[in-house]
C-alpha cells in the first residue's frame, strides 16, 4: 500500500509510540525514516496524503500542540485524521484548528482510554490493537 502517510503523536504515554509502531508495520512505512515522530516532528510535513494525529489531553490542547495543528495546511497535509485519549472538548478544539487551515479535516474521531496500568506498561491488548488499525484502515479507505 504506496500511500504518503505519517503517524505523529503529542503524549507521555508509552502506548502511542506502540500504536505507531503498529500502524507503521500495518501499513509498510518503513520506507520512510519519519513516517512516525513526536509533535513537534523533527522534519516537518511536506505533501503529505495523509496525518494522524495521536494526542493526549483533556479540554485545551497546549500552545505547542496548537501551533503545531495550525501549521497543517493543505499544501504539508491533504488529509488529517484525529486519534484522542482524552475527552471530546479536546477534539472539538483541534478540529476547529484543523478546518481553519484549509486541510481536509476526517471527522472519524478515534477515541482511545490508556489507564495507568502499571504491570501492562505500554502493552497493547489485541482488541486495543485490532479495534485500532481497523480505524486506521477505514480512514484509509476513505481517502482513496
Amino acid at each position: 500500500m504506496a500511500l504518503k502517510m505519517r503517524f505523529l503523536y503529542y503524549s507521555g504515554k508509552s502506548k502511542m509510540k506502540v500504536i505507531s509502531e503498529a500502524v507503521k508495520a500495518e501499513f509498510d512505512l518503513s520506507q520512510n525514516a519519519n513516517a512516525i515522530d513526536i509533535i513537534p516532528p523533527a522534519y516537518s510535513c511536506e505533501n503529505e496524503r495523509l496525518v494522524i494525529l495521536a494526542v493526549t489531553g483533556k479540554s485545551e490542547p497546549d500552545d505547542i500542540l496548537r501551533r503545531f495543528c495550525s501549521e497543517l495546511n493543505k499544501k504539508k497535509a491533504q488529509n488529517v485524521a484525529l486519534l484522542v485519549d482524552g475527552d471530546e472538548k479536546l477534539a472539538a478544539k483541534l478540529s476547529e484548528v484543523l478546518k481553519a487551515t484549509g486541510t481536509n479535516y476526517i471527522d472519524n474521531v478515534k477515541y482511545v482510554k490508556f489507564g495507568g496500568i502499571p504491570f501492562l506498561g505500554g502493552k497493547l491488548t489485541d482488541d486495543e490493537k485490532s479495534d485500532i488499525l481497523k480505524w486506521v484502515h477505514d480512514i484509509v479507505d476513505s481517502i482513496q
